[in-house]
Formats: structure tokens, sequence, C-alpha cells
């Protein structure tokens, strides 16, 4: 039998104070700063962050630029732990029973007695590929030159691809949940001067076309109204064959190589060791690795900003993020990006609003997009997109092959070429949404691709996933496939896996692991001859990005300064919050320090809001000095820049009733929201029918249980003394009132409803004492108009404090 560890410990030492060593025993947030090690868990979470403050910054990030570097990789950088503790996945490890067996053997991957043959713990090692080859550079593709397209040769990238393409099963491996709906494009004029693509032939051409909307990190059946990156993929059904055009509601990305979306992708989603937290960022393992990739800081101002949490799919933008090319009927090509700019204006939900709806309606995007087509409300895109030439290209301070950068639209205008409408649901979820296939190597005559490394990685990785979601990637574990050298590498799970890895870590770079496994370097490592396919080539094969892709920070300071006041304090928000989850006080203040480089103003709120008490110095910039950009401030991506057409069309109204409310005023209320296209719902304490004190009949069809307050647009307090007592009494109505006037949107106070506000104890003003532009009291039954108004505006900021009053 083996020894009870707890058993032992009796009598040993001294009580643990429980204020010493709980903190640690917490896996979703931790204090700003650690005490000393009361026991192992303390002591696993000090060596973690001493482990983690070894590696302030990525020093290898700035050797990843230029040909010579690319020719000459240098071994990655790596710390050395305390102990073995930070490495490992849990402390239990040590209980050990003869099918578990013991610990990994230290640097080793086993092949003997139990299951210790199969565990693997790569501390100390260098990445290998599947055959034990060790990988020189795993920051880039092998490309002909350093903007040249990348090679099928590059066998490494291949395998790493390929392998994490069927690592889930059966699901998407990411953008898993998804939502989609079919419709039709329709081209305004035809675009034959700059490309003979199909849809764009002659004006008023009609393409059919099937969209599917989807989170990029959850599974199947997670929430909608996560903090996320949102899918945004149109297959156009042309004359000349289909055309994906595969995107986001995002303009860039976290990385600038393909190379990379593994690891991004393994640090983001849930840490593998207990599986924990679904559809999330908010954790350890993804800061940690974006804190070590400053060019992912851009990215990071857009997801953290309120487009993370999208109203609705009908109220968010769409791009294609890579530079494409239109090439017409001679030959001739242009770049081209992509943009779907929705008619009902970008619109976001507050994170507070958020988490309580994905509590009460976790199908709350799903449902939204469903039911506006059901009702007629179709959602409307117009497709605009940015064109410019070579030499426009070389002219710009940022290099337009880099996912990472946007082209501000002071430089390059937005032109609109045709618009896009959602007009029928799918007839059965599994064959259409759930069976589409993207793929952005489904291209049509007229559109082709840039150079864009991060673009190349996906025209390979989409074809190898939908050729089939199992498949069997683990094939060189098979005892007649083995190498007889060692395997190292990030790789991880898919069907029949043998190896059981050691530790949380399975990206690259990292620090909670100690860097490893580091790539090998020039000296130990494959490195592909620059062999030039002419000898006047002034360049050749190699592994390295273009000097321009190493600003990492002006595009995301532009992003940063163009948002309003509003959106720039819900941008430290989000920071604050999620880096309040990461359990290393190290990695926290890594990015913070990262931060200092797009805005100490936000740095110092962020700083302030984990309790750091003083900000860190500014992160070292891989490029020391960055050009001069174009553009400063560009109005365009704020949100508020595109509030739509005005309409309240698909808009949830909340009018609350109860027995003895005024019936008349309600239902014309009832009939002014619905003539304007909006959802007006009566909500009572229990559903059914409402007797009014004025005969007028109402049949209430929500109670204030089953559909709580944050899951409405607007609200409408009723008239009627009797009935406002009666909802004075449930003690939802409270809660009810509280969340719209905490989410900022619009109200209508009748009336006898004063007293509801009282008991609620919301404010009739603004912190300033002005009058609150979102609250429209006493209002006649005759007189709406404002209160639509308000309605149409979506949100009242005016009226956000931080923390609420309320």
């Amino acid at each position: 039998m083996p020894k009870d560890p707890t058993r032992a410990a009796k009598g040993a030492a001294a009580p643990v104070p429980s204020t010493a060593a709980a903190p640690a025993r917490n896996t979703d947030s931790a204090p700003s700063a650690l005490g000393p090690a009361a026991d192992v868990l303390s002591a696993k979470a000090g060596e973690t962050n001493d482990l983690a403050a070894a590696k302030p910054y990525n020093a290898d990030k700035a050797g990843e630029h230029g040909f010579t570097n690319g020719v000459n990789p240098v071994p990655g950088a790596t710390a050395e732990a305390a102990s073995r503790l930070p490495s490992g996945s849990t402390v239990s490890e040590a209980n050990s029973s003869a099918k578990t067996g013991t610990v990994a053997p230290e640097g080793v991957n086993a092949t003997i007695a139990p299951l210790d043959r199969v565990r693997v713990d790569s501390a100390g090692q260098m990445l290998t590929t599947n055959q034990g080859v060790p990988i020189a550079d795993n920051q880039n593709s092998l490309k002909y030159g350093e903007r040249g397209p990348v090679l099928l040769e590059d066998f490494i990238l291949r395998e790493k691809i390929t392998h994490f393409d069927h690592e889930r099963i059966p699901e998407r491996i990411v953008h898993a949940r998804g939502s989609g709906a079919h419709g039709f494009f329709e081209c305004y004029e035809p675009l034959t001067d700059l490309t003979r693509a199909a849809p764009f032939k002659e004006a008023g051409k009609i393409t059919p076309v099937f969209v599917r909307f989807s989170t990029v990190q959850g599974e199947r059946g997670s929430k909608d109204t996560a903090r996320d990156v949102r899918g945004f993929a149109v297959k156009f059904y042309t004359d000349e064959g289909n055309w994906d055009l595969v995107g986001n509601n995002m303009p860039v990305f976290f990385i600038q190589d393909a190379m990379k979306f593994p690891d991004l992708v393994h640090a983001v989603k849930p840490e593998p060791h207990h599986a924990m937290p679904q559809a999330a960022s908010a954790h350890d393992t993804f800061w940690d690795f974006v804190s070590l990739m400053p060019e992912s800081t851009h990215m990071l101002m857009w997801a953290m900003s309120d487009r993370g949490i999208p109203r609705s799919y009908a109220t968010m933008q769409g791009f294609g993020v890579h530079s494409f090319r239109f090439v017409n009927a001679a030959g001739e090509s242009v770049f081209v990006k992509f943009h779907w700019n929705p008619k009902a204006g970008t619109h976001s939900l507050v994170w507070d609003e958020a988490v309580k709806i994905s509590g009460a309606d976790p199908d709350f995007h799903r449902r939204d997009l469903w039911e506006r087509i059901e009702a007629g409300a179709y959602p409307e895109y117009e497709l605009g997109v940015q064109v410019f030439t070579e030499e426009q290209a070389d002219k710009f301070s940022f290099d337009i092959l880099d996912a990472t950068k946007i082209i501000p639209e002071e430089l390059i205008p937005v032109r609109p070429i045709g618009r896009m409408v959602l007009n029928r649901n799918p007839d059965n979820f599994f064959a259409e949404t759930e069976q589409v296939a993207f793929c952005t190597a489904h291209v049509v005559p007229g559109i082709d691709f840039s150079n864009d490394p991060l673009l190349a990685g996906r025209i390979h990785s989409y074809v190898d996933t939908q050729i089939s979601r199992l498949g069997g990637p683990n094939f060189h574990e098979l005892p007649i496939n083995s190498p007889i050298a060692p395997v190292h590498n990030n790789q991880r799970d898919g069907m029949h896996r043998q190896a059981i890895h050691r530790g949380k870590v399975a990206y690259e770079p990292n620090s909670l692991g100690g860097g490893c496994p580091f790539q090998a370097g020039a000296a130990q490592g494959f490195v592909s001859v620059p062999a030039r396919i002419q000898a006047k080539e002034s360049q050749g094969k190699v592994r390295a990005k273009p000097e321009k892709f190493a600003d990492h920070y002006t595009q995301a300071t532009l992003f940063f300064n163009s948002q309003t006041p509003v959106e720039q304090a819900h941008i430290a928000a989000a920071f604050r919050f999620e880096l309040s989850k990461v359990t290393v006080p190290a990695i926290r203040e890594r990015m913070v320090a990262s931060l200092r480089n797009v805005s100490d103003d936000l740095a110092q709120q962020v700083a302030t809001g984990i309790g750091m008490a003083a900000l860190p110095e500014a992160m070292p910039r891989a490029l020391a000095k960055a050009p001069k950009p174009e553009v400063s401030k560009s109005p365009a991506l704020s949100l508020l820049a595109r509030p739509g057409d005005g309409s309240i069309k698909g808009r949830k109204v909340a009018i609350l009733v109860a027995d003895g409310i005024v019936g008349k005023s309600a239902v014309a209320l009832h009939e002014a929201l619905f003539a304007q296209g909006a959802v007006p719902r009566f909500v009572a304490p229990r559903i059914g029918p409402v007797k009014t004190s004025d005969g007028v009949a109402i049949n209430a069809d929500a109670s204030l249980e089953n559909e709580p307050g944050f899951l409405f647009d607007a609200l409408a307090l009723p008239d009627g003394e009797a009935g406002v007592q009666a909802l004075a009494g449930d003690g939802h109505t409270a809660e009810f009132i509280k969340d719209q006037h905490r989410h900022c949107k619009t109200i209508l106070v009748m009336p006898a409803s004063a007293a509801l506000m009282l008991k609620a104890q919301i404010p009739a003003a603004l912190p300033s004492g002005d009058p609150d532009p979102g609250m429209f009291l006493g209002a006649s039954a005759n007189d709406f108009n404002s209160f639509i108004q308000g309605i149409a505006r979506h949100r009242h900021p005016e009226r956000e404090t931080d923390p609420p009053r309320v």
C-alpha cells in the first residue's frame, strides 16, 4: 500500500495558516503578490512565478527578423526552475499505483515500465519533429525570400499544421460553436476593370450565399456571449464555382505566421491539466503566450474592446483579414481587403450583461439570428473593399502582408461594391450549418492570394481539416513507425494518442515550462539551404519576417487612441478582469509592461485595477525605432462611428405589466414599437392574461423570472398605481430595472412607475447632475417618439460608472 502523505505529515510541523495556504488552492485568480511558501501548493505557485519572472520578455523576438537572422537562428532562451514543481501538471503525481506508475523521469520520453513508458517531460529538451529531427526555427514558415511565397517543401510546417488539424474529434478545433443562414449577394456596379470574379461582373447580379457565424474558443455546446473573436464566413455560390470569404469580425489577428497558429490555440483553449476554463481567454496560458508575443498587442486591443462581445450577429462587422488580389481579364492585379458593414450598425454587450445573458440564454446570438429572419427583419450587410497597388503598399510604414496590421481608411477608403441579405433559416442545422465546409483555398477566377504567411498556412490547413475531422495523426507512435531518436514537441491529442505529457505547457514561447522544449538553432537543428532559383536573385529560401513586421505596437496605439473615452474604459476593464484571473503575478506584470508601449494611461488603469503597486518598465521593443505612422487617430475604428440606419428593427423591448396597470398606454406603446420593427414583449410576474384597470386585454408572453432584464434592449414601466404596487412586491422587478439601468439601456417611466424607480434606488440624473438622456419620465400615451429615438442609440454610456452606482 502506498503511504498516506497526509498521515505522514501529521505532527511534523505547526498548522499552516489558512490565509497563507488558501490563495494557492484557487485556479482562476490569485493575489497581486505572492507570500512566503506555506505548503506545497504555495511553494509551487511561488516557484512558478519565479520561473515566469525569469523571462520578463521574449529576448529571442528581435532575432526573428531579417535575412541574416533567418538563415542562422539562435537556440531558444530557457530558464531553470528551482525544483520540478512548476513543470508538473499536479502535485498529486507522487501518489502512485500499479497503473499510473511514478513521476515522469526528468527530461526523458520514457518507453519502459507501466505507463511510465508513455510519459513525456520536455524540460531541458529541444524541439523536434515527430521523426526526431531537431527544429532550428519554430517561428517562421519556409519562404522564397523573406517576403516570398511559402514553399510546399516545408515539411516542418506541414507536419505541425496537419497534426494540429486533426487534434479534435469530431467537432471543429476552432469555430466549433456556430450559427448559419442562407441569403443573397447583390452587386452594385460592374468591377470588370479590377476583377473577372463572377459576383462582380454586372450591376444587380444576384449570387446565392450561405453564411456561418461562430465563436472561436468554445466547444459546440458553449455559450454565445463569451468575450471572443467571431467567425464571419461567407460561401458565394457563383456560376464559376464556390468562393469562400472566410474571415472574422476583427480585421487583424494575434499572429503573423501560420507557424504560430497551433501555439496560439493551445494557449487559449482550456488548460490541458484540468480542462478549464471553457470558452474564455482569462487564464494563465493565454496571457503567458500573448505577453511573450508583442505582435498580438494590436489584436488584444480589438478583442478586449466592446467588439469582443457583439450585441448580435446582425450588428457586427466582418473582415477578410488578409490582403488578397483582384485579377482582371487582362491578368492585371491589385491588392484588395474585404469589409462587411452591417446596415443595423455596430453594437455590443457590456461585460456584466453578457455574463448574465450566458446564464439565462446561452443561445442568445443563435436565437437572435433565427428570430430576426423568421420575423422578416433580415440582417443586411454592405460589402466594401480597400483596393491598392503594389506601389502604394511599398510606401506604407507597415507591411500589407502582416495580418496584425490594418490599412487605415484615411489611407485607402472603403469602397462599397454590393450588399448581402440573409433571408432564410436552414431547414436542418446538422445538414447545413454543421456540415458546411469553408476553405480559404476555395477561390474563383478573378480572386487570388497574397504572400501573407498566415494566409498561406490557412490555405493548407482548411483543406486538410475538411478532408476529415477524424483521421489518425499519430501514426508516428505505432511501433513500426516510431523513431529511435527522442521526440519532444508541443503536439497533443488526436486518435490513438499514447504519450501522456507532464505539465500544462503545450506551446512555445512559454515561461511556465522554462521555455522548453526549445528550438534547437542552426548548430543542431534542420536549416533549409537558402538556394536561389536564379543567380541574379537577391534572396533565397529563408525562415524570417520582413523588418516592418517587427513594429508590434503602432497600430495597437492607433486603435486605442481612436476609441471614445467610454470604449477606452471598457478596454481597461476587460484587461483588468482577464488579468485578475491569471494566477501568476509575473505574467500580469509582463502584460502590463507590454501595454506601456500602447498607452501609459491604459497600463496604469490596468495596473491599478489588479493591485499592482508600481508600473513596471516598458517591455523592450523588437523594433527599437518604429517608422512614423501615416495616421495617428482613425475615428472609423470606433464602434460608435457606425450607429447604423437609426432604426430599431429587431430590438427587444420589455414592457412590464401586472394586474391593475393602465392597459391603454401599454398597448399603445406596444403598437408603436411593433410598427417600427421592434420586438415588444409584455413581461409580468407570471405569463398569461393581465387584468388592467381600464379593461384593455393584455396577455403577458414572458415572466420576470424566465426573461430577465438583461435580455432586453430597452425597458418601459407602466402606469396605474395598483399594477405598480403589484410589481413592487416582486423582487425580480428591482433586479430587472437595475440591470437595464446598469447596462445603460433606454428606460421609459410612465407616471405611476416613479415609485418603482425609487424602490430600486435608481437615480433620475447622471452622476454629474445632468439629465439622463436615456431616461424618459412621465411619458404620455401619445408621445413615445423620444423613447423610440433613445432605443435607436442602443446604449447611453453617459450613465456608466465603474464600479456601478446601483
